[in-house]
């Protein structure tokens, strides 16, 4: 999974991409366009479900799941049209599977809020902000309906069958030419749906909208943040996410111990957790993914499927080979492994042990064993 941090210049993009990946390879400078080419860091995604196996089996290898994040360039208001670093933006955020859109939600005189001209300082204004990296996305994906709406109309000349798909890139294109994002846009047919994601629209993409709020807000309650109040309105309309956090707070913990950790982020009334885990729990819910686990002495490995995926298929992510050859799977899930205190014989006892076919469809926390010939 490869998730694309975007955002304005100098709303705490690489600040909040060092804290995530634990890295500074992301240089966070108070100026614009700071990261020319896009950083890229891979997340190991924690899972105390795996880790309790690796405890268990103390095995030569222990392999999480990985998220890839990319810290992709500023951009300002004319970027479809190359204005900035637009068409470096346009580009880098077509390639990932969804977007971290961090949105400034606190005052500082001390930092430049650019939205358009890098020459003049903009009032705080989430909403604004939004909408400007939003119209850039739509502008472009406005050009490849149009293009293919031109391509439709030409091969309608020999094909009236086709009428179909010209209705609906019309519907399309007024609907981006309104202001509107590909997200937003009803695909119910399922000739439409195939017409719709071959055209890799950069709007329609999933977003995550961070909200970066300072520490003051932390200490006195993000609730009563004003700015992230707006940011949860526009997420809610869309069906976008949303995750109020602190970048600065998130990168003064990162590369601490687990305990020293916790304990500063005590300090700011934070118990649930880090930043980072919560962007991983809401990027899996956002773009329907599920781990399942294989364990033994040799390696103890989470693998990341789409939920709904079938046992043959899931077997297929460890190599082709097992889904081919696949005959069925041995499938304990991690609950019942821990209420039966983590005794594998107590699980068979119960019968909590299951064999399942190709028609299995797998569950988050499965504990497989695939058995295949090829």
């Amino acid at each position: 999974m490869k998730l694309g941090i975007v955002g304005l210049p100098n709303v705490g993009k690489s600040t909040l991409f060092n804290a995530i990946t634990n890295t500074q390879n992301a240089e966070a400078q108070n100026y614009p366009f700071c990261t020319i080419e896009p950083n890229v860091g891979v997340v190991p995604v924690p899972d105390a479900r795996l880790d309790k196996l690796a405890e268990i089996w103390n095995p030569e290898k222990k392999t999480p799941a990985i998220i890839e994040f990319v810290d992709i360039a500023g951009l300002v208001k004319g970027a479809s049209h190359g204005a900035g670093l637009g068409n470096k933006f346009l580009g880098n955020i077509r390639e990932v599977d969804a977007i971290v859109h961090v949105v400034r939600c606190f005052d500082d005189d001390n930092i430049i809020h650019v939205v358009e001209d890098v020459n003049k300082p903009a009032a705080v204004d989430p909403a604004g902000d939004i909408e400007a990296i939003d119209l850039e996305l739509i502008l472009s994906d406005l050009e490849v309906v149009e293009r293919r709406l031109d391509r439709t109309r030409k091969a309608m000349k020999g094909d009236k069958s086709l009428a179909s798909e010209e209705a609906f890139l019309v519907a399309l294109s007024e609907h981006l030419s309104a202001g509107k994002n590909a997200r937003t846009f009803a695909v119910d047919a399922d000739a439409d749906k195939l017409v719709f994601e071959d055209m890799h629209l950069l709007s329609a993409k999933p977003i995550i909208y961070a909200a970066n709020v300072s520490e003051d807000d932390l200490m006195d309650g993000v609730e009563k943040n004003s700015y992230v109040k707006i940011v949860e309105g526009i997420a809610a309309a869309e069906g976008s996410a949303c995750l109020p956090i602190c970048a600065k707070i998130e990168e003064d913990v990162a590369g601490m111990e687990p305990d020293e950790k916790a304990e500063l982020l005590a300090e700011f009334g934070i118990t649930d957790g880090c930043g980072l885990d919560k962007l991983i729990q809401k990027s899996y819910a956002l773009l329907g993914l599920i781990s399942y686990l294989t364990d033994g002495k040799k390696e103890c490995r989470a693998w990341t499927i789409k939920n709904g995926t079938r046992a043959p298929q899931a077997a297929g992510k460890i190599h082709s080979d097992f889904e081919r050859g696949f005959i069925r799977a041995s499938v304990v899930a991690y609950d019942d492994f821990a209420d039966c205190g983590f005794d594998m014989n107590a699980v068979k006892a119960k019968g909590l042990q299951r064999t399942e076919g190709k028609e299995y469809v797998m569950h988050d926390g499965d504990i497989v064993e695939f058995l295949f010939n090829v």
